[in-house]
């Protein structure tokens, strides 16, 4: 494309914060701790998928540095902005191409909106059974301020008028390509499809996004231009727009087709029909914890619960309940949005597209686990457990709660988890380190080997 190109290698890459958890495909076995296998996720960069830590979460607006990076391949590069032109085509009566300077002349909208990754929390679902794909912990997701036209605007240039199923030459989808060019395209750019009804409908907030936070997008984010379907998963919200189709069926490309869908837990890679399934659209209820981690230390005591809940298709939170008894009694928490004002999921102020932030204090005692769990305004309830949700490929269904182990002793670090099954594994005696409150012990040596690796919350 003039004024837009996709790079052939990443030695034109933009500059990331340094705090960034570098994420990676690639699975591999250590062979040198006291542990018979263990797997770990190790990093690279090429193409650069990274989350931050969970704590960056804990603001209503997520800052661009700390906004999760999800790439296919090279980042590409704006040559000349004045050159760089949209083209829109397909079934439609009057195919355009539309500058950028002509895209900013029509009305501008914000539109507050929560972007996540299909592939959020994949860690803890392969804590079940092992699954395919980049592994993100819970922070794969942000909340961002998206500026720009509305795609139902940019389509009436077309000759499609607003909440229209079809063109009238019988387009029924619109199909988003990239410049960015993916190995699962065979080289091919990188697109997506929502159907044209949800395209042409102004109150479903489809935009055309040139700002993300009152800024300019960025390379990473998909300058110049890109697409924010809100309340949809990140694989729709293409970015660096190449091309707009308007088609009869779906997009056919590989993440519409053989990817991103929801098979039950029966299915496996040596059963899969890819074609008995559609590509997974909105995301549903779910509820992290980020104001601690999955195994964490703290005195008895008050501790702060904070975290996010986020529900797909604009529905609302109604509410996000915590336990800190393992499950056995719970209560309601605080939760808001802007500002530290209490949400109310039926407030025409609310930013329905947007992530609800709750806040509890809790007194706990030793050796327990925190629970959170969100219900959304359609009563749609975290399940109880990941295995009834396990699928291999679209993992954001999965976790039914986040338990925090919570002990008193400082001793016992972050390795209270995972110890009984370590220990019996090795079936070692000496010498230990034994843990208060636990019925374990464990190896110095093999401790030290898994801290150094920094492998011990992906092996437990």
């Amino acid at each position: 494309m003039p004024g837009l190109t996709a790079p052939s290698d990443y030695s034109n890459e933009p500059p990331r914060h340094p705090s960034l958890t570098i994420n990676s495909k690639c699975n591999v076995t250590v062979k040198k701790i006291l542990i018979p296998v263990i797997s770990y996720t190790r990093p690279f960069k090429e193409p650069f998928n990274a989350e931050p830590h969970r704590s960056a979460l804990l603001s209503y607006i997520t800052p661009i540095n700390f906004f999760y990076k999800r790439n296919h391949g090279p980042i590409p590069i704006v040559d000349d902005i004045k050159r760089y032109c949209l083209s829109i085509g397909g079934l439609v009566k009057n195919p355009l191409e539309i500058s950028m300077s002509d895209i900013r002349k029509l009305p501008k909208y914000n539109v507050v909106a929560t972007l996540q990754c299909a592939g959020n929390r994949r860690t803890e679902m392969s804590k079940t059974r092992t699954v395919k794909g980049i592994g993100w912990d819970v922070a794969a997701i942000g909340n961002a301020i998206w500026g720009g036209a509305k795609l139902a605007d940019v389509l009436e240039l077309v000759g499609i008028s607003k909440n229209t199923p079809s063109s009238p030459l019988g387009g029924k989808h619109i199909e988003f390509i990239s410049v960015d060019k993916c190995k699962e395209e065979n080289g091919g750019p990188y697109k997506a499809s929502i159907p044209l009804r949800q395209a042409t409908n102004p109150e479903a907030d489809v935009l055309l996004a040139y700002e993300m936070n009152g800024e300019t997008l960025n390379r990473d984010h998909g300058y110049p231009l890109r697409v924010i379907v809100p309340g949809v998963i990140g694989a729709h919200s293409v970015k660096w727009l190449d091309k707009i189709n308007i088609i009869e069926e779906e997009c056919q490309g590989f993440f519409m087709q053989k990817d991103y869908k929801m098979f039950p837990p029966s299915v496996n890679w040596d059963n899969i029909n890819w074609f008995t399934r559609k590509a997974q659209m909105d995301f549903p209820v779910q509820s992290a914890i980020c104001s601690l981690e999955d195994v964490d230390v703290v005195k008895p005591g008050k501790v702060t619960v904070a975290g996010y809940a986020v529900t797909g298709g604009g529905r609302g939170i109604e509410r996000v309940d915590i336990s800190v008894d393992w499950g056995k009694t719970w209560f309601e928490a605080q939760s808001y949005q802007r500002g530290n004002i209490p949400h109310q999921s039926d407030d025409l102020n609310t930013d329905k597209w947007a992530w609800v932030l709750f806040k509890a204090v809790v007194d706990v005692p030793e050796n327990t686990v925190i629970i959170a769990k969100a219900v959304d305004t359609a009563s749609n309830v975290q399940p109880e457990n990941v295995e009834v949700v396990w699928n291999l490929r679209v993992h954001l269904k999965l976790n039914a709660k986040n338990n925090l182990q919570v002990l008193g002793s400082f001793m016992a670090a972050v390795f209270a988890v995972g110890i009984v099954f370590a220990g019996k594994q090795l079936g070692l005696q000496s010498p230990m380190l034994r843990f208060p409150g636990k019925n374990c012990s464990l190896p110095r040596a093999c401790l030290s080997e898994m801290a150094s690796n920094r492998i011990i919350r992906r092996v437990f």
